[in-house]
């Protein structure tokens, strides 16, 4: 298991950064993908990040993807499903952000004190913000953001 601080230890990634991890197999989340592998439970999300996830994969540009890839979507979904402990819907963060699709991120960093990860703008500028409230927000992860 992947040792992490207790302050930093806690992981929410934004849809987009699953699809990386999981679709894209981007090569900078690397390190991600084997923390979240190794580190039992670190990666938290609720039912309604999963329900999105469903949503997303059926795009056509994901979908089109998938099919290259000779991937079903449920192979998606049991990877999400093998590396994040599902927990409860977060109470509304004192922070709101502008795109109402990415609160349920905020709110669940927030409630969590967790690491953030997105590559979203419109959550990335409230880093500042957020951080007041013992969330780090970053658009790419790596072991130095957990010192």
């Amino acid at each position: 298991m992947v040792e992490v601080p207790e302050t930093t230890h806690l992981l929410v990634l934004d849809t987009n950064i699953a699809l990386d991890l999981f679709v894209f197999q981007d090569t900078a989340t690397v390190p991600l993908r084997k923390a979240v592998e190794l580190a039992d439970g670190a990666w938290i999300a609720t039912a309604a990040m999963r329900e999105e996830l469903v949503r997303v994969l059926a795009y056509p540009q994901i979908a089109r993807r998938l099919v290259t890839q000779a991937r079903p979507a449920q192979d998606v979904l049991d990877a999400f499903d093998r590396c994040t402990r599902l927990v409860p819907e977060a109470p509304k963060a004192a922070y709101t952000c502008k795109d109402p699709d990415d609160q349920k991120f905020i709110d669940l960093a927030a409630a969590h004190r967790a690491t953030l990860v997105s590559k979203d703008d419109a959550v990335l500028c409230m880093g500042r913000r957020l951080a007041r409230v013992g969330v780090h927000v970053c658009r790419e992860w790596s072991l130095s953001h957990v010192d």
